[in-house]
């Protein structure tokens, strides 16, 4: 995986074709691309004023249905911030005719790509369900328009603040986390609506009244303020006839006009400092600029994107490849409504003196805006443009897909063709547009936000709010018109597509599926490789390797492999797990040649260029040392060598051991490349809208000669797991300071990878593994301690580790860590499965298996996945038989057999001034650790 992608830390880099490659790199032009970007529907409006789109979509037997909403933090009045994001929440809490947890009913549908977002001018809500539930999708969407607030209680309120007050204590502990309220509080005045964050004040939330709440959802979420798309498998008659049905009885709200405003300029630049728990010195530049409307917008994304948001990006090939005075740097244009974002970032490199970068930047930015792009960067920035929504619009729903599109457009613009304006108007970008858009906006005084390693300020603490005490109704109120729950309809079941096997003439094996839906092509060259072939003294050799891999060939510069790709429209991506390694492609079918021409020389003729080596590892040290300030990632990348073992092939630490990567040489990584990169190691995956015959001809002439070198391929040796402890341990690393402590805790289960894990894992499901298992309900909305909690086991070869993650507030970490403790031990004692979990788990299973394949990718995964554990083609498929035969005594042998509360280790990230009075009082020993 190229390096700038792989981490949080870090943007992408990399830059120009060589005569020979760029000759065969001809991609279909951006009009004949632009074209076939296309979303038919059908725009109604019923009399209470909702909007209703429909996209009829029948390549797989599911929907979604997505609503938005024309109200945002925007639209908050002083002293009410958060309050639209808050009411996100608490719709998701039930409603009059459907009490309790809205997941409850998704699940029952088998819902897939479920949420809720709120940001500045708009919340929506949307789910993908199987085709006959959707009218119990519709019927749920309506209900919490319309028959809603008799279920906000109290209680619920109460809940959902403390829920909400921990979202906002896990996004601010994060390093950098901080910034965000400077940023908005500095670019846009106090009377500007963008001046607060859609998360809103710890003051705020504490004074928001339950009468407040209410009179906020009467005056914002009536249906003609509101927007509802259905896309997939249904008709516009149906739909007409559903939305009619259930949401035309819901009376129009008063006209909500959204808080309008003009892009905003400081009256002259304005300098920050700050400090954080962060690795290197981050120098932040922000303009505002115009929103999604404005005809310039496109300009302004497009220059963005070539200043710094592309692999080939200006600012990248000077700063970080030529220049080596940053680890990395970012610019991009986040549009909002009134008005938007231009942001650069450049991460300093450590040791490098940030005056020295900062000076550096401000001379690059200068002479970009006066000389603008050229015709080629334009060109490239625009088909990596269009190429990333032609993917996005696999999907009929998820946070990107044609459902979501539709509504946005429809919401900002009132246009739901809005899409294929903007997408011409990205087509028909000259540099002369963008530079004239640079030299309008960016000229102007900038906000610099300088985010420095120190200490950060003291946090703002919200107050004590008091969990509903245990019997009362914290779900459901006075109930108005009880309206009948419609049925599912027939759910159809997963049809799994055939999987056709073949090989190369050199032996190297294929398999293929073809996928219709969108012109793309996804090919995956699998490596019985991983990071489990590291030694022990050189943990971080195999993904250094593989970050290395695509940065550059024998006749292609790390930039040209990123400028062919973006000229391409194609990713191709090398990267590293625990077992296997990959280099992958995603690739426009109609560029699919010259795509696989790039991503052979990225597999055959990888040069590993001196220069490329010590990029690369500065970057990987940097990101190991921003990971050591992250509470969360801080536990994580300390867990695997406490659960293995220091020796084990799983025993690394998550990233590699610094000291090892320090000393790695081109001579270790083109070492590995020839024991484990070779084609008697490897097995292609292939799932395309072109059939197997076109494309055949095709991969033969790109990897049917490629031969092993001489010498053994590489070998794995896995000794046996160590034994589970007998007792509990207790990690505590300090973190001076931090709002929340993360609690981590693992152990290894007595299971086989390869073997049937259907049992526990659904047995799981009542426990940990998703948003109504014990420990997420106790925990976030029993308690309102945590975000949300999570328990999951996870698959490698050799080993079947499980996982609890529980980020909460500080103050009660011991308190949460006794009921983490509890939940386990009564689930596998004297509170196993009930009859209701039973249910629920295996319906939600049965019914989410038709939309968990919508994609290609997530077909190509799923291959991959069976592959590996040598499961047969048609595993998931057999899934839904063994999911209706377990009953409430087979989960509980499964989990009570794979499970022990005594066998874990609990890791504990904090501040250890607050957190270990309270660890203390369990009468466990506590190791206090520095982080790896």
């Amino acid at each position: 995986m190229r390096m700038t992608r792989s981490l949080v830390l870090l943007a992408s880099a990399t830059m120009l074709a060589s005569p020979a490659l760029a000759a065969s790199a001809q991609p279909v032009p951006l009009p004949q691309l632009v074209s076939q970007v296309s979303i038919p529907h059908t725009t109604f409006r019923l009399k209470n004023g909702l909007t209703v789109i429909v996209h009829e979509d029948h390549k797989a037997p599911v929907a979604a249905v997505t609503v938005w909403y024309n109200v945002g933090s925007k639209d908050e009045p002083r002293g009410k911030t958060g309050f639209a994001h808050l009411f996100e929440h608490l719709m998701f809490n039930g409603s009059e005719n459907l009490p309790g947890d809205y997941f409850t009913y998704l699940q029952q549908v088998g819902a897939t790509d479920y949420n809720g977002t709120t940001a500045q001018d708009r919340t929506n809500y949307f789910e993908t369900v199987p085709a006959g539930a959707v009218e119990r999708a519709i019927f749920m969407e309506s209900d919490r328009m319309g028959h809603l607030l008799g279920a906000v209680t109290q209680g619920v309120l109460d809940n959902q603040r403390g829920v909400v007050q921990n979202e906002k204590r896990q996004g601010d502990s994060r390093p950098g986390g901080l910034v965000q309220y400077a940023l908005f509080e500095n670019l846009f005045p106090g009377s500007h609506p963008y001046h607060h964050t859609v998360i809103g004040s710890m003051a705020d939330l504490d004074a928001a009244r339950l009468g407040d709440v209410k009179q906020w959802f009467r005056d914002k979420y009536g249906p003609n303020n509101a927007v509802l798309v259905v896309a997939g498998d249904v008709k516009p008659a149906e739909v007409r006839r559903l939305a009619q049905k259930y949401f035309g009885p819901i009376p129009a709200g008063p006209v909500n006009h959204p808080a309008m405003a003009s892009v905003p300029s400081l009256p002259r630049p304005k300098s920050i400092a700050m400090q954080d728990h962060v690795a290197t010195v981050q120098l932040q530049r922000y303009w505002a600029v115009p929103g999604v409307l404005d005809r310039q917008l496109a300009a302004l994304d497009i220059g963005g994107s070539i200043l710094g948001g592309l692999a080939s990006s200006r600012l990248d090939k000077i700063l970080v490849r030529d220049e080596q005075l940053a680890v990395a740097v970012v610019a991009q244009m986040t549009p909002l409504e009134r008005a938007g974002i231009f942001n650069v970032t450049a991460y300093v490199k450590p040791g490098v003196d940030p005056a020295r970068v900062s000076n550096r930047l401000d001379e690059i930015l200068a002479d970009y805006i006066a000389k603008g792009p050229t015709a080629d960067e334009v060109q490239r920035a625009v088909m990596s443009e269009v190429s990333n929504r032609i993917r996005g619009l696999e999907q009929v729903g998820g946070f990107g897909g044609k459902g979501q599109t539709l509504a946005e457009g429809a919401t900002y613009a009132h246009d739901s063709d809005f899409y294929k304006r903007t997408l011409t108007a990205y087509a028909s970008i000259t540099p002369a547009a963008v530079r004239a858009a640079m030299q309008h906006w960016l000229t102007r005084p900038a906000l610099k936000i300088t985010l420095s390693p120190g200490d950060r300020p003291n946090y703002q603490e919200a107050k004590s709010v008091e969990p509903p005490k245990p019997g009362a109704d914290k779900s459901k109120g006075a109930l108005k018109g009880e309206r009948e729950v419609p049925p599912v309809g027939q759910l159809a079941a997963l049809d799994f597509p055939t999987i056709t096997h073949t090989k190369l003439s050199n032996g190297l094996p294929v398999d293929y599926v073809q996928r219709q839906g969108v012109p793309i092509t996804q090919v995956a060259l699998a490596f019985d490789a991983g990071s489990a072939t590291d030694p022990a003294d050189g943990r971080g050799l195999a993904a250094m390797t593989m970050d290395l891999l695509d940065e550059g060939t024998s006749t292609l510069s790390s930039q040209e492999v990123a400028e062919t790709e973006e000229r391409l429209g194609a990713d191709v991506n090398s990267s590293n797990g625990s077992d296997r390694s990959y280099v992958t492609l995603n690739a426009l079918s109609p560029n699919l040649a010259p795509s696989l021409d790039l991503m052979t020389a990225v597999v055959k003729d990888a040069a590993f260029r001196p220069a490329d080596v010590e990029r690369i590892r500065t970057q990987l040290l940097t990101a190991i040392a921003q990971t050591q300030k992250d509470p969360t990632r801080v536990a994580r990348r300390l867990l695997p060598v406490v659960l293995y073992g220091p020796a084990h092939p799983y025993g690394a630490p998550a990233g590699g051991d610094p000291k090892a990567i320090a000393k790695f040489s081109r001579a270790d990584m083109l070492a590995f490349e020839k024991r484990w990169l070779r084609p008697d190691n490897a097995k292609l995956f292939i799932v395309s809208d072109r059939p197997l015959a076109e494309l055949q001809p095709l991969i033969e002439a790109h990897f049917g000669n490629w031969t092993a070198p001489a010498g053994p391929k590489g070998t794995k040796a896995f000794p046996s797991l160590p034994p589970r402890p007998g007792s509990p341990r207790m990690l505590l690393v300090n973190r001076p300071g931090a709002p929340q402590s993360s609690i981590v805790g693992g152990e290894l289960l007595p299971l086989d990878p390869r073997g049937d894990i259907i049992p526990f894992d659904a047995a799981n499901d009542a426990l940990g593994g998703d948003f109504l298992a014990r420990l997420n309900m106790d925990l976030r909305e029993d308690k309102g301690w945590s975000y949300g909690v999570s328990g999951d086991e996870s698959l490698m070869l050799h080993a079947v580790p499980y996982v609890v993650s529980a980020p909460v507030q500080a103050d009660r970490t011991g308190e949460s860590l006794v009921e983490l403790n509890r939940q386990i031990t009564e689930f596998v004692t004297t509170k196993g499965v009930t009859q209701e979990e039973r249910d629920r788990v295996v319906t939600k299973n049965i019914n989410q298996l038709p939309g968990e394949f919508e994609t290609s990718g997530a077909v190509l995964g799923a291959m991959m996945n069976n592959d590996m554990l040598g499961r047969p083609d048609n595993y998931y498929e057999t899934l839904a038989p063994e999911y209706r035969a377990q009953t409430t005594a087979s989960l509980d042998r499964a989990a009570r057999a794979a499970l022990d509360p005594k066998a874990f280790t609990w890791i504990v990230v904090g501040d250890a001034a607050k957190v270990r009075p309270q660890l203390e009082r369990l009468g466990m020993p506590i190791e206090v650790v520095e982080a790896p």
